[in-house]
């Protein structure tokens, strides 16, 4: 199998599907994961935490294959200028891409700051009891949400928010759905909102990595370690798709507070470990 053993890749795939849109951080989940299953933190095994995101993403497109793929065919006044009626028409993409933006430029500018955090294992720790101390109050600091409509300047804020989640440990679904709480969006429609734009962020990431794996000569790399990036990302698909169904219902009906203890829980037993003595790396 190369880097990884089947048995390997399936678990770190199982963790991936699990946590990528949950608020509870998919980064600090990996390090306990590839920790306790003795994994070394090789180039491929790197770049293999972040390609599997493609399964991932797919699950989305999957799941919500009729919003992605329509139109707004609603009409416009007559005489609105050309410009305004295209983005009508393709006003869910457009969304998209405005909230996608923030995120994008930031990275390209602090690639290197964000990697060198993204090393730091107390961070991430630190961050995830952080965000879920936050998250025990956090249906309280949002009262409930009654628009069910993501407008331009909104997706705009919640790109805003996403920015946030490059310091690791905060967890990208964490900051996207609370910024849509923070615009009086449902639950619902925050998460939702949050998943699709998972799809353009984790696209880039995974692409990014892909492309400088290649421009650094790691082809061999890829081409050796096929299989795991081919059970890796099946596995991460259908695991996501149950993730996401399972908390669409729960966080409607519960909220946030369960993940808030659930991340204390997680990032606490991180600063055990450290604390014990145990050399944590992130893959």
């Amino acid at each position: 199998m190369g880097d990884l053993t089947t048995f390997e890749t399936i678990i770190i795939a199982i963790v991936e599907g699990l946590t990528e849109f949950l608020p509870v951080s998919s980064t600090g989940h990996m390090i306990i994961t590839q920790n306790i299953l003795g994994v070394e933190s090789t180039e491929f095994v790197k770049a293999f935490t972040v390609i599997i995101q493609f399964g991932a993403i797919l699950s989305v497109v999957c799941l919500y294959w009729k919003r992605f793929f329509r139109l707004n065919n609603t009409p416009v006044p007559a005489g609105t200028f050309w410009l305004k009626r295209l983005l009508h028409r393709f006003d869910f993409y457009w969304k998209l891409l405005v909230a996608f933006i923030p995120a994008a430029i930031l990275g390209f500018l602090f690639s290197d700051k964000i990697d060198e955090l993204l090393e730091s294992v107390t961070v991430v720790a630190v961050m995830l009891v952080i965000g879920g101390v936050f998250m025990l109050f956090c249906d309280r600091i949002f009262t409930k949400g009654s628009e069910d409509t993501v407008l331009t300047e909104k997706a705009f804020n919640i790109g805003l928010f996403q920015c946030i989640a490059m310091i690791p440990g905060v967890s990208r679904s964490m900051a996207t759905i609370v910024g849509g709480m923070a615009q009086k969006l449902t639950r619902k429609e925050a998460a939702e909102f949050s998943f699709f734009l998972a799809v353009p962020t984790m696209f880039a990431a995974t692409g990014y990595k892909v492309l400088k794996l290649f421009l650094d000569g790691g082809t061999e790399i890829l081409m050796n370690n096929m299989p795991a990036l081919i059970i890796g990302n099946v596995v991460a698909f259908i695991v996501a798709l149950l993730a996401i169904k399972f908390f669409i219902s729960f966080v409607t009906k519960y909220g946030f507070k369960a993940f808030g203890w659930y991340r204390i829980i997680v990032g606490g037993a991180i600063l055990v470990m450290l604390l014990m003595g145990y050399n944590l790396q992130i893959g």
